[in-house]
C-alpha cells in the first residue's frame, strides 16, 4: 500500500476541459452544495460539509468543444488558454485532439508537473492518441495518466502525483468501509463510509442506496447497477475497441468489485 509521508504543500490542480464530465468532477471536489441531487427530496446531505478542496484548485478553464473547432488544427495554440497557473496537475477532459496533443509541451512551458486524461469516451481519446501523448509526456518530463475510466485510477509508486490525487483529495478508484447487521433473519448493509470516491461523486450516491441492502449477491449486483446508471454515469456505452466492454461497464464493475470487497473486510472485523 502506498502511503505519504512528510509536510507536504497543498497538491494543486488546473482544469483545461469542455463539457460536462470534468465539471461534475470539479463540483465533487469542492463539494458544491448544489451539486448532487440523485436522492431528491430523500437527500440527508451525507457528503455536505465533510469534505472540500476547492483550496486545490488553482484554475478551471472551459475551452471550445471539438464540434465547434476545425476538424484539423495546425496551430493549437490559437485556441488554448494565453497562460495558466503553475500547478502540480493538469487534469483535461474533452478537448480537440489536436489540442491535447499539443498539451504535454504547453504545460510545460507553464511549469505544470503532470497531466492526467480521464478516457470516459474513447472517441474523444483514442489509443493511437493516448500514446501519443504518453510519450510526449515521457519527453517533457511530466508525469501522466490516462484512467479508463477515470475511476480506475489508483495510487502507484512511480506517479508520486497522481498518487496524491487519489490518496489526499480521495478520489480515484472507490473505497468504502460497510457493515452488515441481521434484520428479520436476513443479513443487510447497516452503514456505508465512503473512503474514497469516483472523481464524478457517485460512490457517495451509491453508498446512500446500499442502506438496507441484503448481502444475497443477486439483490446487491442489481442495487448497484441500478445506483451506477441512475447517478448517472456519463461513460459512453459504445464498446471500447481494447477492453471489448462499455466503458460505463467497467465503471460499474469498478464499484461492485469494491463492495464485495468492502463486504468480505467487514465479516473480517466480526
Amino acid at each position: 500500500m502506498l502511503t505519504l509521508t512528510g509536510n507536504l504543500e497543498n497538491l494543486t490542480l488546473i482544469f483545461i476541459y469542455s463539457g460536462e464530465f470534468a465539471e461534475r468532477v470539479i463540483r465533487n471536489l469542492i463539494n458544491d452544495p448544489s451539486f448532487c441531487k440523485s436522492c431528491g427530496l430523500y437527500c440527508d446531505y451525507c457528503k455536505y460539509n465533510v469534505y472540500s478542496y476547492v483550496q486545490n484548485i488553482r484554475a478551471a478553464i472551459q475551452i471550445p468543444s471539438p464540434d465547434q473547432l476545425p476538424q484539423f488544427i495546425d496551430e493549437p495554440r490559437k485556441y488554448l488558454p494565453r497562460k495558466v497557473p503553475e500547478a502540480d496537475l493538469c487534469i483535461a477532459s474533452g478537448l480537440h485532439k489536436d489540442l491535447l496533443l499539443e498539451l504535454p509541451r504547453y504545460l510545460r512551458e507553464f511549469r505544470v508537473k503532470g497531466l492526467i486524461v480521464p478516457i470516459e469516451d474513447f472517441l474523444e481519446v483514442p489509443s493511437g492518441l493516448k500514446r501519443q501523448v504518453e510519450e510526449e509526456c515521457l519527453e517533457q518530463g511530466l508525469e501522466s495518466a490516462f484512467p479508463k475510466p477515470f475511476c480506475s485510477l489508483e495510487a502507484e509508486e512511480d506517479k508520486p502525483l497522481v498518487s496524491r490525487l487519489v490518496l489526499e483529495l480521495k478520489v480515484g478508484r472507490p473505497s468504502l468501509e460497510l457493515s452488515v447487521v441481521k434484520r428479520g433473519g436476513r443479513e443487510v448493509i447497516g452503514a456505508a463510509i465512503v473512503r474514497r470516491s469516483a472523481p464524478c461523486g457517485s460512490t457517495w450516491y451509491i453508498a446512500r442506496k446500499l442502506l438496507g441492502v441484503e448481502v444475497r449477491k443477486e439483490i446487491l449486483y442489481d442495487v448497484i447497477a441500478k445506483a451506477h446508471h441512475s447517478y448517472p454515469c456519463t461513460a459512453t456505452m459504445n464498446v471500447d475497441p481494447e477492453v471489448k466492454e462499455p466503458i460505463l461497464h467497467l465503471g460499474g464493475y469498478i464499484i461492485r468489485d469494491e463492495v464485495e470487497r468492502a463486504l468480505r473486510r467487514a465479516k473480517e472485523r466480526e
